[in-house]
């Protein structure tokens, strides 16, 4: 996916959405500023579901309980990559395999799919492999989107589809 917004210009709440998870995410990310990323956050109750690339629930666990154990793991995940890649690079990769293009929006809640499929190329080192997804909850608070919690590191594509 490029650094363009999907979203047609009429549909402002997506294209906020999209903003916040997607664009400023990885240039926050690749920066390693976690106070870009922080004021896009709902910190009061945030939580997040760590779904450990299982697509079984009952191994799923809630590594993130608040937004500071968040922040330690996702401040140490962009500096694994700080000095591996050229900073213009990761931020390119990240933007081709990364996925945003539903958004479900009931009232002031939204629920937006976050995929992540491809590789990142390494200097001295195997490429890193992203595919999984995540579901964000989201809320508008005043008169702006913030992440309130998601569900993360699913297997993407999840589980073959159960019959009923």
């Amino acid at each position: 996916m490029p650094d363009t917004n999907p979203f047609p210009p009429g549909d402002a709440d997506r294209r906020a959405i999209w903003d916040m998870l997607v664009q400023r995410d990885i240039r926050a990310f690749v920066a390693g500023d976690w106070n870009a990323h922080f004021a896009d956050f709902a910190p009061d109750g945030f939580f997040g579901i760590d779904g450990r690339f299982s697509d079984d629930p009952d191994s799923w666990r809630a590594t993130f309980a608040d937004i500071e154990r968040y922040r330690e793991a996702w401040l140490a995940g962009s500096a694994e990559l700080a000095g591996r890649i050229d900073p213009k690079d990761l931020e390119q990769a990240l933007f081709a395999l990364t996925t945003l293009r539903e958004i479900e929006i009931v009232n002031d809640f939204a629920m937006a799919r976050k995929k992540f499929d491809g590789t990142i190329p390494l200097v001295g080192a195997e490429p890193t492999v992203l595919r999984w997804q995540t579901l964000y909850f989201c809320r508008r608070l005043g008169d702006r989107w913030r992440i309130a919690g998601f569900l993360g590191y699913l297997p993407n594509p999840m589980g073959h589809v159960a019959s009923v």
